[in-house]
């Protein structure tokens, strides 16, 4: 049986999105949570909009920096020193337990 009361519906959206162990994830795993234990009428829709209208999920789920590139296969070496890489650092702290 569907769910029609709007206060019941806030509150199961807000215990499965808000809570410690929910985390803010998305509003695309948000619905798959909420499903798993109830359902109504545009459910997918209305878990979209408070997901939209939550500061924390905003924050916590905001895109940032670049795009992702390409994924490339990292080719594996034949033999040994094939492929050897030098990282430079500079400027490291001196003094006590450091370089």
């Amino acid at each position: 049986m569907p769910l029609t009361d709007r206060a019941l519906i806030n509150t199961i959206i807000h215990e499965w999105n808000d809570c410690v162990a929910a985390g803010h994830l998305s509003e695309d795993i948000t619905p798959e949570r909420v499903k798993t234990c109830s359902w109504w009428q545009n459910c997918k829709k209305d878990d979209a909009e408070y997901c939209q209208t939550c500061d924390r999920c905003q924050k916590a789920n905001r895109a940032t920096g670049k795009e992702s590139g390409m994924i490339m296969k990292i080719q594996e070496p034949k033999s040994s020193w094939e492929i050897a890489h030098m990282h430079w650092v500079r400027a490291l702290p001196t003094g006590g337990d450091r370089i």
